[in-house]
């Protein structure tokens, strides 16, 4: 499996960035799809995810500004930021999530860093 990540960099506070990740060689059934981050000292936290019905999860902090959808067809993740604030910036991980007999197993794209200037 090889997750590509594309669409970080520095952007102002109140700025948009687009997040993109292209998801190929897959061989099993995807539960779920969509990004984590890691602030500097801080753990991975979900960001948001997209379901295979098309549900979505957000993290509290990022809801009404954040959207995330799927391309089904070319196997991409875009995660739409808007209305950025300093304390989004961090580094952004795609992942694809399969559960197989209930046990679930992650893949993970290289990481791409945002940074929100005040």
């Amino acid at each position: 499996v090889q997750l590509q990540a594309s669409g970080g960099g520095l952007v102002q506070a109140g700025g948009s960035l687009r997040l993109s990740c292209a998801v190929s060689n897959i061989f099993f059934s995807i539960n779920d799809m969509g990004w984590f981050r890691q602030a500097p000292g801080k753990q991975r936290e979900l960001v948001a995810g997209i379901n295979n019905d098309d549900s979505t999860d957000y993290l509290d902090s990022v809801k009404g500004r954040f959207t995330i959808s799927r391309d089904g067809a070319k196997n991409t993740v875009l995660l739409q930021m808007n209305s950025l604030k300093p304390e989004d910036t961090g580094v952004y991980y795609c992942y694809v999530r399969s559960v197989v007999l209930g046990t679930p197993k992650f893949y993970w794209g290289q990481g791409t860093l945002v940074t929100v200037s005040s």
